[in-house]
């Protein structure tokens, strides 16, 4: 499932997360970020219902009147679990073929057994999302970081889950002291999407792309190099103005080959 269109370098997109606040119908949104020259979007809120109670028929117009590829889905798993025929009816519709799972509490990474557990349930969720030729993904954050035996409850968990793809976020990563493209370049045969957003060691949080100690220029380095499909730009912060959105195409145009 590739979508490079830029030789041998990723596509670069946005995650609609961050400019969650602005008061613009989703289709408008999509326009805007064909306007920005961006590649592709990927989607939050998703459901067996809609995306954000958007219509997903009505966003794939969207989307294909802007230029605009669907890159992911954000799908919680206890959306997925439930009903996996609807949440995958969802993403076809919108022209998605990678689903990923945004978040999982840390409980969840506290001991091995509960990490084994997780890893059992998203096995279960990438089977039922097969079935309907659609990839699962798993989308990191800090809790990811504890130590079990020695390694990351990430690894773990990887190694554990079977048929489940990373979507490796940097920062969040980054934040934790971890080397973020080492572990792009460890789990490279897994990954097909990366977030990019900055972080801060010395804090230990995540920041604004183009602040903190993320190297731009190394990521899109590292990116090509592993076969990356998708880059994807994530703000958690300023997400009430499309000022977020235009930051993101500078940094798409600067590096990535906007």
């Amino acid at each position: 499932m590739t979508d490079h269109r830029h030789g041998t370098g990723p596509s670069f997109g946005f995650q609609l997360y961050s400019v969650r606040e602005v008061d613009d119908f989703l289709a408008t949104v999509v326009e805007r970020v064909g306007a920005a020259g961006i590649d592709g979007v990927e989607f939050a809120g998703v459901t067996a219902g809609g995306v954000d109670g958007d219509d997903p028929a009505d966003l794939r117009e969207a989307l294909e009147a802007a230029g605009v590829a669907a890159a992911g889905a954000h799908v919680d798993l206890s959306a997925i679990e439930p009903d996996p025929e609807g949440v995958a009816a969802t993403c076809r519709a919108v022209g998605c073929d990678r689903v990923v799972v945004p978040w999982l509490d840390p409980d969840h990474f506290r001991s091995g057994e509960a990490v084994d557990a997780a890893a059992d349930r998203l096995s279960v969720a990438a089977a039922a999302m097969a079935e309907h030729g659609l990839d699962l993904h798993y989308h990191n954050h800090d809790q990811e970081f504890e130590r079990i035996d020695g390694e990351y409850a990430l690894d773990r968990l990887l190694a554990a889950a079977d048929g489940v793809r990373l979507e490796l976020d940097l920062g969040w990563a980054g934040a934790t002291g971890a080397d973020p493209l080492a572990l792009l370049s460890r789990h490279a045969d897994r990954i097909d999407l990366v977030h990019l957003k900055g972080y801060d060691g010395a804090a230990g949080t995540t920041v604004p792309v183009g602040e903190g100690d993320l190297d731009l220029s190394a990521v899109a380095r590292a990116a090509r190099d592993h076969g990356v499909d998708w880059v994807i730009y994530e703000a958690e912060g300023g997400a009430d103005t499309y000022d977020t959105l235009d930051a993101a195409a500078e940094v798409g145009a600067a590096y990535f080959g906007l």
